[in-house]
């Protein structure tokens, strides 16, 4: 601690000698996009301010020069300007006019970060680790037994993936329940649940879902992708129901279950009709159904908000493309119709009435789902190979990602009126 301090001191010393500043531009003339936002956080381990302008040259980066950080800039192959303050000034007032939509939000704090993620899990089945580790920010790993310890008000940030808050293994008994990665799951969950007291893995599930509700409520950041977003409202809905068949859990479902769902507990949706038969892969009809979708064709618009208005949809949103390739997973779309009205949608296909991107707010913090599983693999199958993200520098899905990484980052803002 000592001597980072010590280090932190000489480079403030050393940033207000200089009179030069580092543009990392988002537009289409960057090399590494995901590599970027890595430089960002970077930055702010040093304990330097980064400037994040808002819909300037597609969100670009901008915090005063030093030799480190422009040598490690060169060493990941992201692409900067070094330019002059009288420049970096000029960009400020550009950004300043009220007459253009754009903002500079100042990012000043180095976000803690934890994904909730199963022990035997691999790196690759969850697009957010192959993404926070391409960029070099780093997140720890936690599960069950952590997040019910209490463990959660530690992170500002939290991430969920492909997971099945429901006690339902995902789904994948009719078509998997013989393959050994299945059936070592259910070993896995259900001993988990006799460990730390719990008679289902339903029951489980729900208590961790609770936690993560109340961390929250508490202030915290909440991003989900795939199977989460979908499978923690039903769970939330379902306090206190039994919703789970009996392939699952040794019990029958509860004949009222779906009169006695509660939408005002979920998140973001409501007046979604679950699906308990094992025999069919989805849980509710929340998830917009895959058939008759094609690669070719799938795409969905992100939607443009006031920089200086709505900074924080804007920050979520910031890329150097408007429109992207869609991507299948357990959860893939939401469906408009049973999305709550005070819920923001930030990315929608609307001719098939489907939101791919949504954003709202939960007590004293947020939380933002994205469906599909991995921005740059449009049907990922069990057993698939990784995702090599140097093959795709500059994924603009993979941006979505990172920009919720980063949205934590930010100075709080003061509401206008």
């Amino acid at each position: 601690m000592k001597k980072f301090f010590i280090f932190s001191v000489f480079l403030s010393l050393s940033l207000l000698g200089q009179a030069a500043y580092i543009l990392v531009p988002m537009d289409n003339t960057q090399r590494n996009h995901l590599k970027a936002y890595g430089i960002a956080y970077y930055v702010l381990t040093k304990d330097v301010e980064v400037s994040w302008l808002l819909n300037y040259r597609g969100g670009s980066f901008m915090f005063p020069h030093h030799a480190l950080f422009e040598e490690e800039c060169l060493v990941r192959g992201v692409s900067i300007q070094v330019i002059a303050d009288v420049q970096a000034n000029a960009i400020l007032q550009e950004i300043a006019n009220p007459e253009v939509n754009m903002e500079e939000i100042k990012l000043h704090k180095v976000p803690r970060i934890a994904v909730y993620t199963p022990p035997n899990s691999l790196p690759w089945d969850d697009a957010v680790t192959l993404a926070l580790t391409y960029a070099e920010i780093p997140y720890d790993p936690i599960y069950d037994e952590q997040v019910l310890s209490g463990i959660l008000p530690m992170y500002d940030w939290l991430h969920l993936h492909h997971e099945d808050f429901t006690g339902q293994y995902g789904k994948f008994w009719f078509a998997y329940r013989n393959a050994p990665w299945y059936q070592e799951d259910v070993r896995l969950a259900e001993a988990t649940a006799r460990k730390l007291g719990y008679q289902k893995v339903s029951e489980l599930k729900l208590d961790v879902a609770l936690k993560i509700r109340d961390f929250v409520a508490g202030g915290g950041y909440m991003f989900a992708m795939c199977s989460a977003p979908e499978s923690i409202d039903i769970a939330l809905a379902a306090e206190g129901v039994d919703i789970v068949h009996e392939v699952f859990d040794g019990d029958p479902v509860d004949p009222q279950a779906q009169q006695k769902l509660d939408f005002s507990r979920t998140f973001a949706f409501q007046n979604f009709e679950i699906v308990t038969s094992p025999n069919i892969y989805e849980k509710s009809n929340i998830d917009v159904p895959k058939t008759g979708r094609d690669e070719r064709t799938d795409f969905f618009t992100l939607f443009e908000f006031s920089a200086k208005w709505d900074p924080v949809p804007t920050m979520l949103t910031q890329n150097h493309a408007t429109i992207l390739k869609g991507f299948m997973g357990q959860t893939t779309a939401f469906r408009s119709e049973l999305i709550k009205p005070s819920v923001t949608i930030l990315g929608e296909t609307r001719a098939k009435e489907e939101a791919r991107y949504i954003h709202g707010a939960f007590g004293k913090g947020t939380f933002t789902f994205l469906g599909g599983h991995d921005p740059e693999d449009y049907r990922h199958f069990v057993g698939d190979p990784p995702t090599d993200l140097n093959l795709f520098t500059n994924s603009p899905g993979y941006r979505l990602i990172l920009n919720n990484v980063l949205f934590p980052a930010a100075r709080k803002q003061k509401q206008k009126t």
